[in-house]
């Protein structure tokens, strides 16, 4: 059961100690979630009351499954953006048919993140790599704060999830700000930052919130055009079955596999940071996808769209003592009070308060510090980042993490086929093989015997390359080259294009005079040494486990016995 509920793992030994840390950072948490949920549900296109009906069940559905101590799930700014994308894209006459379009969109999500938890494909986060998602959500942030301009200036602006279309159309619209909105929201963000500055642990954005409320209420700002949040439902999210449609589905399929992916990076990334500092080890990969997918489909079913992990409430709910899920309990708690009794208060909340919670919320998103470590060490990295970057920027959300996510694939796919080849001689008064090139006058290099290391596994990619490279040395060794050790210790794997390689170099390097030797090979790479044939024509006496126990082999074997051995070859490729 422990396996199937992980909540069962914390709960029967939950200390009493634990209950009022939970509470305070639950309510702590519930209180940021409150006005920031409605603030992401802009961001996507939604209600504000969405962004309440996502922090709800999700939460409590998390609580049961997840199993991160300390991560907050919810609504966050970038799913929310990503959605926005993704329904955009499609021909969504209404309002309610784009609210229909978006929760259906969460349960696909959460149907693929369970699919992948329960057939154990975790892994297939690994595809996104660090620059791609640095690049991608730097381009994000942006869009992010400037899609939020429209609140800010007062004004209609044109969506868009281009960068460059959302500036212009801002631009054209500068003339028509609405100066009241303009002031609340720049005041917004200077008190917000300043709080941060000041004092972390004071809840900067409730104060905006509640400010912003009181002014607009008592200077009555409504009569001057200022756009406020207006009227909210009261009550709790009814349960609400997706309109179910195939044709529907299949157009959602790729930003629903998005959505999914992303929002478990985002979250897995989150737990582990989370646990580092706290110094737990509890979060499973493939149950977090299990709990990921239930939350997102469960919670649907009661109007909220899709959530993931958030990194600025993970935080606060650490900060706040947070011990176990519980904390998600008593958020999702104060989420329903204020559903149920409190809404009416956020009638008068102006539109550019929540925009400037959003847009010094994503600000952090915006990564600096990465891209100049890239520049120092790994500027073929940095290319990846800021292509991804640009092509989210000026192309689109979808196209810059898919074009990130193929430069990625393409650069790993070229370093592999150019992999590292080292001529390797003995250090003085060692019996340690090293690098030619790196330990220099240090290491012995013989002229009978070549020996090479090829670091990376061995497949049809860059079995030509290796094969270039280990010919190349053996000619520059000349006549005095008797033998050629191939230290196999970093390569993990052989296919068989690179094994039916490896035996016709074999038998050239033996038609040459030359014996071949391989050492160091782990067990897969000598399993497929053996059932490949590739032992058939370098014979079990010519694998060592160590360098030196090969060059000790070749060192005792006489000049008649390496001409037997070479006959004996002959003859059986002769018979073959």
């Amino acid at each position: 059961m422990r396996r199937i509920l992980p909540f069962l793992e914390w709960i029967t030994d939950y200390n009493k100690s634990w209950f009022s840390k939970d509470l305070i950072a639950g309510l702590t948490v519930g209180i940021i979630l409150i006005p920031q949920g409605m603030a992401y549900a802009m961001i996507a296109g939604l209600p504000p009351v969405y962004g309440l009906y996502a922090s709800l069940v999700p939460m409590i559905v998390y609580a049961f499954f997840g199993t991160s101590r300390q991560l907050a799930v919810g609504p966050v700014a970038m799913d929310s953006l990503l959605l926005a994308a993704g329904l955009g894209t499609l021909a969504i006459t209404s309002t309610d048919d784009y609210i229909a379009m978006a929760l259906l969109l969460a349960f696909s999500v959460g149907a693929v993140q369970l699919t992948l938890g329960v057939l154990r494909m975790g892994f297939l986060v690994n595809f996104l790599s660090k620059p791609v998602i640095s690049g991608f959500t730097s381009a994000a942030a942006l869009i992010i704060m400037f899609s939020q301009l429209k609140h800010l200036l007062g004004v209609d602006i044109t969506r868009s999830n281009r960068f460059d279309v959302l500036i212009m159309n801002a631009f054209e619209r500068i003339p028509d700000t609405n100066l009241y909105d303009f002031a609340i929201g720049l005041v917004g963000i200077i008190i917000i930052v300043a709080l941060k500055k000041f004092d972390k642990r004071i809840p900067g954005i409730l104060f905006v919130v509640i400010l912003g409320v009181l002014v607009v209420y008592f200077l009555n700002l409504a009569v001057f055009g200022v756009n406020i949040v207006g009227e909210i439902p009261t009550g709790l999210p009814s349960f609400q079955l997706p309109q179910f449609k195939i044709d529907t589905i299949i157009e959602l399929a790729p930003i629903a596999v998005t959505l999914a992916l992303i929002g478990y990076l985002e979250a897995i990334s989150i737990g582990k940071s989370m646990e580092e500092q706290t110094g737990e080890d509890t979060i499973d990969a493939n149950k977090e996808l299990i709990a990921l997918g239930s939350s997102n489909m469960l919670g649907s079913l009661f109007q909220s769209y899709v959530v993931t992990g958030s990194f600025s409430r993970s935080a606060i709910n650490g900060q706040a003592g947070a011990k176990t899920p519980m904390a998600l309990i008593f958020s999702a708690i104060a989420v329903a009070i204020t559903l149920l009794f409190l809404t009416p208060l956020f009638y008068y909340l102006p539109n550019a308060v929540l925009a400037s919670i959003i847009m010094v919320s994503v600000f952090g998103l915006i990564d600096v510090a990465y891209p100049k470590s890239l520049w120092e060490y790994r500027k073929d990295e940095l290319f990846v980042l800021i292509t991804t970057f640009l092509i989210t920027l000026f192309a689109g959300i979808s196209e810059g993490i898919l074009a990130g996510v193929l430069l990625s694939l393409l650069l790993m796919v070229y370093k592999s086929s150019k992999p590292h080849f080292a001529v390797l001689g003995k250090i003085e008064g060692s019996d340690y093989y090293k690098n030619v090139d790196r330990f220099g006058e240090n290491v012995l290099v013989r002229d009978d015997l070549l020996i090479v290391r090829f670091d990376s596994q061995l497949y049809f990619g860059n079995k030509n390359f290796f094969k270039k490279q280990l010919l190349k040395n053996v000619a520059a060794k000349g006549g005095k080259l008797k033998g050629v050790i191939l230290n196999a210790e970093a390569i993990s794997y052989i296919d068989s294009s690179a094994a039916q390689m490896l035996i016709r170099v074999i038998d050239e390097l033996h038609q040459k005079g030359l014996q071949f030797y391989i050492s160091g090979a782990t067990g897969p790479t000598r399993d497929t040494i053996f059932s490949s044939g590739i032992i058939e024509v370098l014979h079990k006496q010519y694998l060592f486990v160590q360098t030196k126990e090969a060059v000790d082999y070749f060192d005792n074997m006489t000049p008649l016995s390496v001409l037997s051995s070479q006959v004996a070859h002959q003859s059986r490729r002769d018979r073959n």
